[in-house]
């Protein structure tokens, strides 16, 4: 069993070689040319992003024939695959999967909607790579897949509005809305529809933060052992105050700092922190 994903899943470079995780690129397309999002640093992407203000490139969906010779590939060699992407209710690229899947004969490609991204997503693929090396069968690592996904809470909050409303994410009355009296949204991933919806708003980042962090009070309580993902574009020190703030309110088994896809912050620009969560007994026992 081969697992394939997208690089909307903000896999580290280690995890993807030591479990053989196969990612298909989603690409940005600046002003003087198409950059494949996993040969560019968030750094060096922030950096181009400035440069070309306010300007901002545009981002694709991996080509069905990408997919398709990723299927090939595995289907050649006797393995059977499970393809896991970013919501459908954020980007097309499982539609393009489900595309490319159609050119392979058989039914040998699994498709699994992460109804979300970026920490969440790879909570499910790390799952269903860990349990596919250790020899589990299909139906053991879709169900695990389920119960993750469930299971999981990924929320952000945003330094601006300036990145969604240039990129027509929302409109430009209520990004200056946003700008003039200092809205930042706390924004998580409804588990219904794979899509954002606003579940709060703050004056200040640290009162976002705070707000990021009683809602997972909320969600989870203070006892259940957690895997916390904590993630940014360039707000270091933002992300180590969200780290602390976690630590002293709920019951963390395992915490990180992550950089998200650069693919990802074409839309929000490099003022993004967040977390995504998930109780840690459903990433266990998949040995």
């Amino acid at each position: 069993m081969k697992i394939v994903t997208d690089c909307a899943a903000d896999l580290k470079k280690e995890e993807a070689e030591a479990l053989d995780i196969q990612i298909a690129p989603l690409f940005i397309q600046f002003p003087e040319g198409e950059v494949s999002s996993n040969e560019i640093t968030p750094d060096d992407f922030y950096q181009r992003l400035k440069n070309i203000a306010p300007r901002i490139p545009t981002t694709s969906q991996p080509s069905t024939g990408i997919f398709s010779s990723i299927y090939r590939k595995q289907i050649d060699i006797g393995e059977e695959v499970i393809s896991i992407h970013i919501s459908s209710g954020l980007s097309g690229t499982i539609e393009s999967a489900h595309l490319g899947a159609a050119k392979i004969p058989g039914k040998l490609i699994n498709m699994v909607d992460s109804l979300t991204l970026s920490g969440g997503e790879r909570f499910q693929v790390l799952a269903a790579a860990l349990a596919a090396k250790a020899g589990r069968k299909k139906e053991f690592i879709l169900d695990r897949l389920s119960k993750i996904r469930a299971a999981t809470e990924v929320v952000y909050t945003l330094e601006t509005l300036e990145y969604l409303q240039r990129g027509g994410r929302i409109g430009r009355v209520q990004a200056l809305a946003g700008a003039l009296l200092h809205i930042k949204p706390i924004i998580h991933v409804e588990k219904s529809d794979g899509k954002y919806s606003t579940i709060g708003k703050e004056r200040t980042i640290s009162k976002a933060l705070e707000g990021i962090t009683n809602h997972i009070v909320k969600v989870y309580g203070k006892d259940t052992p957690l895997w916390i993902s904590v993630l940014h574009g360039q707000l270091e020190e933002q992300a180590n105050k969200l780290a602390e703030l976690v630590l002293e309110k709920v019951n963390v088994g395992k915490l990180e700092i992550l950089r998200i896809s650069p693919v990802l912050g074409v839309h929000t620009g490099p003022g993004i922190v967040g977390l995504a969560v998930v109780p840690i007994h459903l990433m266990e026992g998949l040995d």
